[in-house]
């Protein structure tokens, strides 16, 4: 069941890599970073992904990431998938899930064994607005 909305985040693509082409399998890097808001705790975050497209217009994809509290006293790091598709020429949106671990005992802490689901975009000028909900 979706729970309360836990995040909003603003970021920027800071670089994209081709990582294969092997058998005509496309499989691009991107990584960027972001600052956004968990339950009012201010937060900086750097995430690489990789995404590979699929039969039907989808494309799949892989990540990771760790997330800093502004003050840089807190940490959590997560794992997530997620299936984007072109919304229009130049931007993509994925929706997808995040598995996070921390060893936080302070603001942060309810991000342990958190799962949430997630909605981020990317345009052509590198802009990555992301939302993501509490999966209860």
């Amino acid at each position: 069941m979706l729970g309360d909305q836990i995040d909003e985040e603003k970021g920027k693509i800071t670089s994209q890599r081709v990582l294969d082409v092997e058998g005509g399998v496309l499989k691009i890097e991107t990584s960027f970073s972001a600052t956004g808001i968990y339950r009012g705790v201010e937060t900086t975050a750097t995430v690489t992904y990789w995404a590979s497209p699929r039969p039907g217009g989808a494309i799949y994809g892989e990540g990771k990431g760790v997330l800093m509290s502004k003050d840089g006293q807190e940490m959590a790091i997560w794992t997530g998938q997620g299936i984007g598709r072109f919304t229009s020429p130049g931007k993509i949106r994925f929706t997808g899930s995040l598995f996070f671990n921390t060893p936080s005992t302070g603001k942060l802490a309810f991000l342990n064994n958190l799962v949430d689901v997630f909605e981020y975009e990317a345009d052509e000028l590198g802009n990555t607005p992301a939302k993501a909900w509490e999966w209860k």
